[in-house]
Order: structure tokens, then sequence, then C-alpha cells
């Protein structure tokens, strides 16, 4: 697997049964710096954020509830969660990675315990 650097990608979640994938733009963190800040101070969030390495989060002076994933090294959804601000969640065992959206979004995007996604690095944003 390549290691990935702080900038921005995207998320693609494949459909069930060969459906069209959900493209989503992704920050990503993996700096220290990077992971530590993650959502605070923020009202919303376009897309969603990567987190690499990790394996779990909090929602200490968080703004908004958010939707956490943790993905084992194979980027397999282990488990998905809506954690509402000022809470500390349990590390997960197996995960290697957390993406963070906000609260609601990864079911619309079909985001839940075993599908796989991919993470494409460099893929410019609008109005970049």
């Amino acid at each position: 697997m390549a290691r990935w650097r702080d900038g921005h990608g995207e998320l693609t979640v494949r459909g069930e049964g060969g459906g069209s994938p959900v493209r989503v733009p992704l920050e990503i963190a993996t700096s220290y710096r990077a992971r530590t800040k993650g959502l605070l101070g923020r009202d919303s969030l376009d897309g969603a954020l990567l987190l690499s390495p990790a394996s779990g989060v909090h929602t200490f002076r968080m703004r908004m509830p958010i939707d956490v994933a943790y993905l084992d090294r194979r980027l397999r959804v282990v488990a998905v969660r809506t954690m509402p601000p000022g809470r500390l969640g349990l590390p997960r065992l197996r995960a290697r990675h957390v993406i963070e959206a906000e609260a609601g979004a990864m079911a619309g995007w079909g985001l839940r315990a075993g599908v796989r996604v991919e993470v494409r690095v460099g893929v410019a944003r609008e109005g970049e």
C-alpha cells in the first residue's frame, strides 16, 4: 500500500452488485499535526477526512456530530459509528485508518461495515 501524505484526494465507495461507485472529495491527514487538528473548529465538511494511521478518534471541542468509519489495512470498513460532540471513541483492534464525515453522510454513500473503499491522491477539487 502506498504511503499517503497530507493533501487532497478522492474516496470511492463501490456500489453493491456492481452499482455505480460514489466518489467523495477527500482531505488526507497523515502528519501528527494534521491528524491532531482533524475537524476541530469546523462547522461543516465538504466530503470526508481520512486520518492515517489511526484506530480511534474523539469529538472533544467539535462543533458538529460526525460519522466515523474504521478501516483495516486493506481499506475494508470494520465499523461505522455516529458520534456527537464531546465523546471518546474506543480504538478498534483491526483499524489502521479512520474516515470522518458529517453525520448522516456515510449512509448516503453506502459506506458500512464490510464495504471496501479506494483512495486516490492528488485529485484536484473544484475551484483549485
